[in-house]
């Protein structure tokens, strides 16, 4: 018995050194999630007198892909995500102010509005020297994002879009309050949305649709609501819910620059999603026929369930659209 095991090594050993020889990158390539990932930088600049946070990791000279969080969340959405990408690509995520662990003004003393917004992220990027960039919108990212392409358009090299919406279609019932408040900007009707920053409504949003709640991390609920319940916070985003009717007549702009430019596209959307509909990933294909669309089985939050497929998707898409250097550093 000791003789046969030792004739299997004995022809394995110079099969296996062959193929080291003959593939010598692909024998030492480093795993895309190895211990060996650059660690997360958690960095805080002043953009206008204010303290804006971001996520900052992978090499210099990489690719940068910056990720644009909705609500009620903040970079800490993109926690899992950042690990998958940095052997390759820079990703650069912040927190908009009044989230995360940026600033948060009195809604009195500052504009809390998607332009705002977009312009801080701007400024944000070219403080740190950053100039080219691929972006992941999701949710409230989409139009700070769509407004910085319409700024930047030769900045922009990329969109990754997750459940963030640029046309009519992708809007339905769950709207149906802000609309109401939109139309007066009444106390009334801006109460009748409060329930928006309660516990079970961030609860609601991380595991609607999601069919095996065991994957969603409770971290991103309890950090998300510990922040909402921050005081004055509820102010800061009815101020936002009230701005988002400000994006909509963007639209045709955006559509009009997808049609123009045709930036590659890679879609990836929660179907089951009742805040921004499915409804609203198939119109990207009017306006850009490249566009890749992914549908997943699963809510407004498709990284917490569907995180690794996502990740392949887009470093197979990025290699594609945005290639990386042969050995970033």
């Amino acid at each position: 018995m000791k003789t046969a095991k030792l004739l299997l090594v004995t022809m394995w050993v110079p099969i296996l050194v062959l193929v080291i020889a003959l593939f010598p990158e692909q024998s030492r390539a480093t795993p895309a999630f190895s211990a060996e990932a650059p660690q997360v930088h958690y960095q805080t600049v002043k953009v206008d007198g204010i303290d804006v946070f971001y996520r900052d990791a992978g090499p210099k000279n990489a690719p940068v892909l910056l990720l644009l969080h909705g609500f009620p969340t903040s970079s800490h959405m993109f926690r899992d995500l950042i690990p998958r990408l940095v052997d390759k690509y820079r990703v650069i995520a912040p927190d908009y102010p009044g989230f995360g662990y940026s600033a948060a003004p009195d809604h009195t003393k500052f504009a809390y509005t998607f332009q705002n917004y977009a312009d801080i992220v701007d400024k944000l990027t070219r403080q740190i020297g950053i100039g080219k960039y691929a972006l992941y919108v999701i949710d409230y990212g989409a139009p700070v994002g769509y407004r910085l392409a319409l700024k930047n358009p030769d900045r922009v090299t990329a969109f990754v879009v997750q459940n963030g919406n640029a046309y009519n279609e992708g809007i339905e019932k769950f709207w149906d309050p802000i609309k109401a408040y939109w139309k007066t900007h009444a106390t009334k009707e801006r109460d009748a949305i409060r329930f928006l920053m309660t516990f079970k409504a961030t609860y609601w949003q991380y595991t609607n649709g999601v069919k095996d709640t065991s994957l969603v991390s409770p971290d991103a609920w309890t950090l998300d609501q510990a922040l909402l319940d921050r005081p004055g916070n509820a102010e800061i985003q009815l101020d936002l819910f009230y701005d988002y009717r400000t994006n909509i007549p963007l639209y045709p702009q955006w559509q009009a620059y997808f049609r123009e430019r045709k930036p590659p596209m890679l879609v990836v959307w929660g179907k089951n999603d009742e805040i921004f509909v499915a409804a609203g990933a198939a119109p990207y294909k009017r306006d850009i026929p490249n566009v890749e669309i992914r549908m997943f089985d699963t809510g407004h939050f498709a990284l917490e369930t569907n995180g690794p497929e996502i990740a392949k998707l887009i470093r197979e898409f990025l290699a594609r659209a945005v290639p990386a250097p042969a050995h970033p550093s």
